[in-house]
């Protein structure tokens, strides 16, 4: 098995056209690209890719349709964020001769349980097969963050007048505050949009993923952007003074970007989602903060209460300041790449 690349399939489900099949490229361009891996994309709905990738990596990556793969021998199984694998395809892979390894990738989370949970393992009740739990996590006891090795490279090389020229993005203006907003429907943002009007200084708002025309109220300039691909949204979180994102894909860019960023987390029932806020932001907002308005606002904007704007923008340095730290402390961990290669690696006994 050392002498050939390994076989990878990774299984996606496409929920909202943005955070899963986000992360799931990103994971399979860098197995392929830095760690050489034959990398296989198993996807239920590939139209997402459009506009995700460019044509030149969509052609790299082998990509097929969920429902109809086949297992072709692969020496690791990922089915990311609980997707399930087809029997069939479970099938075929307990009677393969050698050994292989089955990961579940979970969705992101700062909750205590998680260091506990990541790596364990769970034997299928019927197959003679062992699945593992792969956690993501912003610390060295869970799966890490996903992170190329050529993204500071790519930051510090950014060029702004360049970026902006090729959107078609407005020449920018004195003291002028740039904010990216990538959100769910139900945020707040007819709140923010009063609020910035009536701002001292120029605010413009860049919407990805609009289709509506750019308009202007008060102080605030408003430029929706159609769907960027994945290294063109880094450069627009890089661009801006502040980003506001949603899910976990640009959640976790948004925290490389190392700009101050509010999070709309994906609502679930029971409002289990708000725990998983409260538990990010103790991680994430500088120490003693408490109930400050950088929490109170980043609640408001999870459907907690009306968003503070004047109190929340008074704010921004520490937050700015504490966005540069956070991205310093992550950076002291494995990627989530090299940790699931060096977590398969040992279960395949591969040195």
């Amino acid at each position: 098995m050392s002498t050939r690349p390994i076989r990878c399939d990774i299984f996606c489900t496409v929920i909202d056209n943005f955070g899963d099949v986000g992360v799931c490229w990103r994971l399979a361009q860098e197995l392929a690209t830095e760690f050489g891996w034959q990398v296989r994309l198993l996807i239920d709905d590939a139209s997402a890719l459009e506009w995700l990738a460019s044509p030149s990596q969509r052609a790299a990556l082998s990509v097929s349709d969920f429902h109809r793969a086949e297992y072709e021998n692969a020496d690791v199984v990922i089915e990311a964020f609980a997707c399930e694998v087809p029997q069939a395809f479970l099938a075929a892979m307990a009677v393969r001769e050698m050994p292989l390894v089955w990961l579940n990738l979970e969705y992101l989370s700062a909750e205590s349980w998680v260091t506990t949970s990541h790596g364990l393992a769970s034997k299928h009740p019927r197959l003679l097969l062992i699945k593992y739990f792969f956690f993501p996590g912003f610390d060295a006891k869970s799966g890490g963050l996903i992170r190329e090795r050529d993204y500071d490279t790519r930051r510090l090389d950014f060029d702004a007048t360049v970026f902006r020229k090729r959107c078609g993005l407005p020449v920018a203006m004195q003291n002028e505050t740039v904010i990216s907003l990538f959100s769910y429907a139900n945020a707040p943002r007819d709140t923010l949009y009063a609020a910035w009007a009536a701002s001292a200084t120029p605010i413009l708002a860049i919407l990805p993923g609009n289709k509506d025309a750019p308009w202007q109220r008060g102080n605030l300039r408003v430029h929706p952007l159609p769907f960027l691909s994945q290294r063109e949204y880094d450069e627009l979180l890089w661009l801006c003074d502040l980003n506001f994102v949603r899910g976990e894909d640009s959640f976790v860019r948004a925290q490389w970007a190392e700009n101050a960023m509010v999070w709309q987390i994906y609502p679930q029932e029971n409002d289990a989602h708000l725990v998983k806020l409260e538990s990010f932001l103790d991680y994430y907002l500088p120490v003693g903060a408490g109930d400050t308005p950088l929490r109170d606002f980043y609640r408001a904007w999870n459907t907690q209460g009306i968003p503070d704007w004047q109190a929340f923008a008074k704010q921004l340095p520490l937050i700015n300041s504490q966005a540069k730290h956070w991205a310093d402390t992550l950076r002291q961990h494995p990627d989530l790449a090299t940790n699931l290669v060096d977590f398969c690696l040992t279960q395949l006994k591969i040195d």
